[in-house]
């Protein structure tokens, strides 16, 4: 049931891509502080928070790493990871070891709720994701941890597009970009799974979707250290499975768009299509610590 779910999200996301003179500069600007921390939990140099959030209209949970030589006043690249779809909580600890990973490293790490279908998104009638996790969280960590604008993102599935998206919509926010098995090429080439209503209560019109299409927005992560990763859908190593995952090979097909644009666009890749491999975890934490060294050195 879960890959069938995964597969309608991945070949529902319509879009088209329009000439590259519609893109306006999206420059981030941090607005009056806003969010609010109802809960902190510590555990070590884990951070739990539960915030309340104007874009979202409830409250949200957000996960925070502190490096080991964090204090009150120190200062410190961050890296923000973002989830995948089709729950409401935080996986990249719990089943990604981002902690481990990033044990040793001098980073604030980030993993906040992406909502169970949010991609990433100021939704034309819901919830405004892309607000909550710029405009509203970021201020507050770099307030709250100490967080400098060295900035790097990285994310999986629905989390890889949110990545890639959100670098190329906000030039100079973040200084590198990591997708892992990411929903790369938003389009309609699969229509027989869209989910309509929900693609018009996400993304209003084509244009809109294709204003956040990491493929059609290839040319803006110019300058950007880009690592990009996926699976070909048959089981692989890391697999307990004998069954083809038919939603990671279309994520493939995605990511092949995708490198194909980018690279004719001059961006700076890092390509590792490893062939077979299914769409989870294992993988992706494994590709997490592959990129981890170009995110930190980027954020340096």
């Amino acid at each position: 049931m879960i890959k069938r779910l995964l597969l309608a999200l991945v070949l529902f996301l319509p879009g088209c891509a329009p000439a590259a003179e519609q893109y306006q500069k999206e420059p981030y600007q941090k607005p009056p502080a806003a969010l609010k921390v109802v809960d902190e939990e510590a555990d070590g140099r884990r951070r739990t928070l539960t915030v309340e959030s104007p874009a979202l209209g409830r409250e949200a949970t957000v996960e925070v790493l502190l490096p080991k030589g964090w204090r009150e006043g120190s200062r410190h690249p961050l890296l923000l990871l973002l989830e995948g779809c089709c729950h409401t909580g935080v996986d990249w600890i719990s089943r990604g070891h981002a902690d481990d990973l990033t044990e040793d490293l001098d980073l604030v790490v980030v993993v906040p709720e992406g909502g169970r279908a949010g991609f990433y998104s100021d939704w034309a009638k819901g919830p405004k994701w892309e607000s909550f996790h710029l405009t509203e969280l970021l201020p507050l960590i770099e307030r709250k941890y100490g967080a400098t604008d060295r900035r790097a993102v990285a994310g999986l599935s629905m989390g890889g597009f949110g990545a890639l998206s959100y670098a190329a919509r906000h030039p100079g926010l973040f200084r590198a970009a990591a997708s892992f098995s990411g929903l790369l090429d938003a389009s309609r080439s699969d229509a027989d799974y869209i989910a309509q209503e929900q693609s018009r209560d996400l993304w209003a019109d084509d244009a809109e979707i294709a204003r956040r299409n990491p493929t059609a927005l290839a040319a803006k992560l110019k300058g950007l250290p880009v690592y990009v990763s996926c699976g070909n859908g048959e089981p692989g190593p890391l697999d307990s499975t004998t069954s083809r995952d038919d939603g990671e090979a279309v994520i493939e097909r995605q990511n092949r768009t995708f490198v194909e644009a980018a690279r004719k666009a001059g961006v700076r890749l890092t390509v590792n299509l490893y062939g077979p491999g299914t769409h989870a975890w294992p993988y992706w934490t494994r590709e997490l610590e592959k990129a981890l060294p170009m995110l930190v050195e980027a954020v340096r």
